[in-house]
């Protein structure tokens, strides 16, 4: 294992000669994010670039590489415990067109969803029986949901594997080494690498579905999803809007039910399409794009703190080259929103295509020049799959 570590770190080494790091370096400037600091780096799902998401490791990983903040994704167990997953899917399976049947391979097996199975639960016969289509945001999904396991059952046998299995495909080799993270364990990773290194490291969680799990809450009378967020980290943090917190959803209802309860920042999560699942439910036709608006931010900057954008939201992509910048980032510093641009990743699958290098799509491309686009329209962090490339760029960019 430490032998892996080492060649990864040695490829890391060699990595701004590779991905472009020339081309900003020495050309320092002065930040123009809403409060003048440099963009805050947060490990989007820990390290996820270079180990299994939302581990401990990939968390330890992503701090170890300069984070400012680790950013578990949060689901809930049968007996309400929160855990660190990127869905309520700890595996997902394909459904006929249908969306009624799961599909089958030629030798009865189900077949994997290969880009959204997080887990080993698929390989364990034990729980087979597991294996269900729900709705999930009103769309049928199939495989083995986190809200059927109960806390113990997923400590003592689900292990984390590589979601990007195909894409990342060296990954692979720290599948089934790690278990399934609480959000107390995350917490607790978080501040004892504060201590350790005397710096700040804070945690970003997202709430995920929180509709859909607040109707699993309803449904058994349990406590739902915020009210169980919030009071671990005000026993945390404190209830203190200066905690090294943020909390975003990529719905609305549920944060401005936590903005009655807590001081901690609340983050509103804008996609570059679609809308809030909680509008669709209540017939509320804006959608994100509207939210992204000049009238949008004015009706976001009532219950939140600051925005998470989708790139294209920021600075858009024909597919081919970086268009210029919209007034997003302008109009929500006008406001006093500081603006969180996701996801940036070095494969050349996540860039357009002027930014590829050679033709494979997990081979590293220029994110250096992508990103500096970004950071020079002012935008004041950024999730990145892979902190440590982040952190050279924000380095080379200093003043």
């Amino acid at each position: 294992m430490k032998h892996k570590l080492l060649k990864r770190r040695t490829f890391l080494a060699a990595a701004p000669t590779l991905l472009g790091f020339g081309s900003v370096g020495g050309q320092g400037v002065g930040w123009k994010t809403l409060d003048g600091r440099a963009p805050l780096l947060i490990a989007h799902r820990g390290a996820s670039g270079y180990r299994p998401e939302h581990t401990l490791e990939a968390y330890a990983l992503g701090i170890e590489q300069g984070a400012d903040f680790i950013e578990p994704d949060l689901v809930l167990s049968k007996d309400g415990v929160l855990h660190a997953r990127h869905e309520p899917m700890l595996a997902r399976v394909q459904l006929e067109s249908d969306g009624r049947a799961i599909k089958r391979t030629a030798d009865g097996r189900p077949e994997l969803h290969r880009s959204d199975t997080s887990t080993n639960v698929w390989q364990l016969e034990k729980y087979t029986d597991r294996l269900t289509i729900k709705q999930l945001d009103g769309k049928p999904v199939g495989g083995w949901f986190a809200e059927d396991f109960t806390a113990a059952e997923l400590r003592a046998d689900v292990r984390a594997q590589e979601r990007l299995r195909d894409l990342r495909q060296g990954n692979n080799v720290y599948n089934n080494l790690n278990f399934i993270p609480t959000l107390a364990e995350v917490i607790e990773l978080a501040q004892l690498r504060s201590k350790e290194q005397g710096r700040t490291i804070g945690i970003y969680p997202e709430t995920k579905h929180p509709s859909y799990f607040k109707s699993i809450t309803d449904a058994m009378g349990s406590q739902r999803m915020e009210d169980l967020l919030v009071a671990q980290l005000h026993a945390a943090y404190g209830n203190n809007r200066d905690a090294p917190v943020f909390i975003q959803s990529f719905e609305v209802n549920n944060l401005q039910y936590m903005r009655s309860k807590t001081k901690l920042r609340l983050i509103q999560l804008l996609s570059a399409n679609g809308q809030p699942y909680d509008f669709q439910l209540a017939g509320d036709k804006r959608g994100y794009q509207e939210l992204a608006s000049s009238q949008g931010l004015d009706f976001l900057k009532g219950y939140v703190d600051g925005i998470g954008a989708h790139t294209q939201l920021i600075v858009p992509t024909d597919g081919r080259r970086l268009l210029t910048p919209t007034a997003l980032i302008q109009n929500a510093h006008a406001r006093g929103l500081p603006v969180h641009g996701w996801t940036f990743r070095v494969e050349n699958q996540f860039l357009p295509t002027e930014l590829a290098r050679g033709t494979s799509p997990s081979a590293p491309g220029d994110m250096a020049a992508q990103l500096r686009v970004f950071i020079e329209a002012g935008m004041d962090g950024l999730f990145a799959d892979h902190p440590d490339l982040g952190r050279e760029i924000l380095s080379l960019m200093t003043k």
